[in-house]
């Protein structure tokens, strides 16, 4: 591992001085903007189509697409520059605060809404395409809005990182520092949907554990995100079995005119990227992104950086490849995967630290992670008015676990070590997926498609006591079965002003033949040009997840029974209503108000304050057993957001929420849920200063965020000093409320543009003001004490990105 690490050391030493020899003298530095024009629903290319890059001098920039839709305007000066676009039947569309820099082309793929003519009416309204929070999925009109790479990369505290960069927005709530689960509205991370390129996919995250949809650090590499979408309520029918939210992450395809290439350093890893044209006389297009952990590479250095033996070592890998096909189609290939690994050595621990906020200082852990997905994707438009796209792939994950309890002597040191956990969790899928969208004319559209995933698990999780000289083995199981689902959205425009979306979505569950079907509406009214209020509805339903399902319960020596395999979908039902009015072109303030019921939440049959709502943000596995659908939740709450785009070279981002998140157990009692914090504040703000020559860039990124302190459950001091492990009064279950976390992260960046390539060099400063904010609370039997855990303290994290 050493030797691997070194060569990996010296060819990235090696990339850096290629990096200084690469770059270019002084001058004047322009780029290419260049893409294609759709229709937004047929996805038929618009011939004609005029674009023009606004402000620009004296000799305007501009250029009209061919035959098959594309565009290019070259000769574009760098900075911050507005495209116009403009054809006739259609609406306008504008596009402020596209970056142009020297290393890279902008590639700018473009739809455009079809405008209804009304006669003897004139009809001045908002065009919804000039929103930059606009999502690629048009029937997205409540809770949603869609980030690109340069929101990942600008905002402080967000690292590259798309969850990190989503906890700035209204109805997320961050506040765990070791982790990037999204909790959206007071639900489970478990509620939430990831799609890449339109497959249902798992976890995307290094260290990310089976029954989470978190982790420490993304396997995403943003250097290869196309505009993508994320949507926290009332999310439209094609998107199922979720409860929460969504992420629907969009691959960009690479540039097939020109190679181009990148390296970077950062907190997510040591990265080295490509992307070019297949060859001269091909049109397709190939782009891979390469990263290794930056943590691993100070290791294999001898450089300490405050993880003591604890260094998480990762690496991933994420690709697209794209191939033009006859009468304007296009197959494309796309993957990721990665592997993950840490040793959490109490062994090794500062004992009178608690800081740790992954490990045990009585134990030695070994978590091992493996994950991989691949698909392959053919679209086309099979008539003037119908588009189809086809998807099919595959997903695996490996996690393996095994632990050993540590035993010291007076001096502390360790003495002896016996094995405490063992577990090995193997799940793979096999989908396809069939989206098609047919434009009857500019007033009614219909979306609709299919989703089929034959899902495998092997999954073993083992406890050994061996102080008793006895084991319980969780779950023991290897199995198959089918998720299946459909969906259809009709979207009909009465006017300019009104429209309705009106949706079903259906799912079926092989495993024990559960069925549903799902209600979906959207209504929205365009008060005048700047102003529109929005109704958004929807039944939602979730499985349990394998491990729940499989959970198993010890009746005799050797003998165990399933007591969760009849156990049915989790339902929500969500109502949102929303007020957007567009201030002015830089300027936003959006309303929201949503109520969200939970209902067939799984609990314990006995009385007790469990229940599934409040599992899912952590490394381990919910181990209850005996579970029906009996409990229930709700959320309510208002949130705002003022918001101010980029321009004249600042931009701010307020967002605030005020909550209250409910459960009740199968005892009936409505307590909090475990992320209850009441409220949620973020303030950011940016300033970018160019310095002497227009060829360099200062920037100042801000971010302050507060959120209420979390419900947290007391610890039964005496039944822990009993069993010599952490026993929670479960009677009292989220009734001790911590204090408010509290956190400013600040993020300095500079940019110097050469002729053809561009050098940017950051620094996050997160958590300036080392505030100490908790992270949880335990009983360490060493010390025969309660303690707490407290999150990051400051933390410097450096970026450099090179591109060329």
């Amino acid at each position: 591992m050493k030797t691997q690490e070194a060569n990996t050391v010296k060819l990235l030493v090696g990339i850096a001085v290629a990096m200084l020899l690469a770059l270019s003298a002084f001058g004047q530095s322009t780029q290419t903007i260049r893409g294609k024009v759709v229709d937004e629903i047929s996805k038929t290319p618009l011939i004609g189509v005029n674009l023009m890059v606004i402000g620009t001098g004296d000799q305007p920039l501009g250029s009209s697409t061919d035959v098959d839709g594309n565009y290019r305007i070259e000769n574009v000066p760098v900075g911050r520059q507005t495209l116009k676009i403009t054809y006739i039947g259609y609406e306008e569309q504008l596009l402020p605060n596209i970056v142009v820099t020297a290393g890279k082309e902008v590639i700018l793929n473009l739809t455009l809404t079809e405008s209804i003519s009304q006669l003897n009416e004139v009809v001045v309204v908002a065009n919804t395409k000039d929103d930059k929070t606009a999502t690629n999925n048009e029937f997205a009109i409540v809770s949603a809005r869609s980030f690109n790479l340069d929101d990942t990369k600008r905002y402080a505290g967000a690292l590259g990182d798309p969850s990190r960069m989503a906890a700035n927005f209204a109805g997320v709530i961050g506040g765990d520092d070791s982790r990037n689960d999204i909790v959206v509205r007071g639900n489970s991370p478990t509620g939430m949907l990831w799609q890449l390129e339109g497959l249902n996919i798992p976890n995307p995250n290094h260290f990310g554990s089976l029954n989470s949809t978190g982790g420490p650090v993304s396997m995403l590499n943003n250097n290869n995100l196309d505009k993508s979408d994320f949507m926290t309520s009332a999310f439209p029918a094609q998107y199922g079995n979720a409860v929460a939210g969504v992420f629907d992450i969009r691959l960009r395809d690479g540039n097939n005119q020109k190679s181009e290439f990148l390296a970077q350093m950062g907190f997510n890893g040591f990265e080295l990227g490509a992307e070019g044209p297949l060859s001269k006389n091909h049109k397709g297009s190939y782009l891979v992104n390469y990263r290794y952990s930056t943590l691993g590479i100070f290791d294999a250095l001898g450089i300490e950086f405050g993880t003591g033996s604890n260094v998480p070592l990762y690496q991933d890998l994420n690709f697209k490849v794209s191939f033009p096909t006859k009468n304007n189609g296009k197959l494309s290939i796309f993957g990721l995967g990665g592997i993950s690994e840490i040793d959490l050595l109490g062994s090794e621990a500062d004992l009178g630290s608690n800081t740790d906020l992954y490990g045990n200082e009585n134990e030695d852990g070994f978590p091992r992670y493996k994950t991989g997905i691949a698909g392959i994707s053919f679209e086309k438009n099979i008539s003037s008015k119908t588009f189809m796209k086809l998807t099919a792939g595959v997903s695996a994950t490996e996690e393996s676990f095994t632990s050993d309890s540590l035993v010291r002597d007076g001096n502390e040191e360790v003495v002896a070590r016996f094995q405490r956990s063992q577990a090995a969790f193997t799940t793979s899928k096999a989908s396809v997926v069939g989206s098609f969208r047919t434009k009857f004319s500019s007033k009614n559209s219909l979306v609709y498609g299919f989703y089929v995933d034959a899902l495998n698990f092997d999954l073993y999780n083992r406890d050994i006591f061996a102080n008793a000289g006895s084991d319980s083995v969780r779950i023991n199981v290897e199995d198959a079965t089918v998720l299946y689902q459909a969906f259809a959205t009709w979207r009909h425009r009465f006017s300019n002003r009104l429209s309705l979306n009106t949706g079903l979505h259906a799912q079926y569950y092989a495993l024990n033949e559960q069925a549903v079907v799902e209600p979906r509406l959207g209504l929205q009214y365009m008060i005048n040009g700047n102003q529109s209020i929005s109704l958004g509805y929807g039944i939602h339903n979730q499985i349990q997840s394998p491990y729940t399902t499989y959970v198993q319960t010890k009746i005799a020596d050797d003998e165990y029974r399933l007591t969760n395999t009849n156990l049915d979908f989790t339902t929500s039902q969500h109502v949102v209503l929303t007020y957007d009015w567009n201030i002015s072109e830089t300027l936003r303030l959006k309303a929201e108000a949503y109520y969200q019921d939970l209902s067939n939440v799984p609990v314990e049959q006995r009385a007790s304050s469990f229940s599934a709502i409040n599992t899912g943000s952590s490394f381990i596995p919910s181990d209850q057993d005996s579970l029906v659908n009996t409990g229930s939740g709700r959320n309510y709450g208002i949130e705002l957001t003022l918001e101010r785009f980029f321009n004249k070279g600042y931009y701010f981002l307020i967002t605030s929420s005020i909550f209250d998140s409910q459960y009740a157990g199968s005892d009936g009692i409505e307590r909090n849920t475990a992320y209850n914090t009441r409220y949620v504040v973020n303030g950011l703000f940016g300033k970018e200063f160019r310095l002497g020559s227009k060829q360099k860039f200062f920037s100042v990124n801000l971010k302050v965020t507060t959120i209420g302190g979390k419900y947290l459950t007391p610890i039964d001091v005496q039944a822990s000093q009993q069993f010599g492990r952490t026993i929670f009064n479960e009677n009292e279950a989220f009734t001790e409320k911590q204090d408010a976390y509290f956190r400013t992260d600040i993020k300095l960046a500079y940019r110097k543009e050469y002729k053809k390539s561009t050098l940017e060099f950051a620094i996050d400063l997160q958590n300036v003001t080392n505030n100490q904010n908790i992270f949880s609370q335990s009983y360490n039997p060493r010390t025969n004490s309660v303690v707490t855990q407290y999150q990051q303290g400051f933390f410097p994290v450096p970026f450099v990105r090179f591109t060329f």
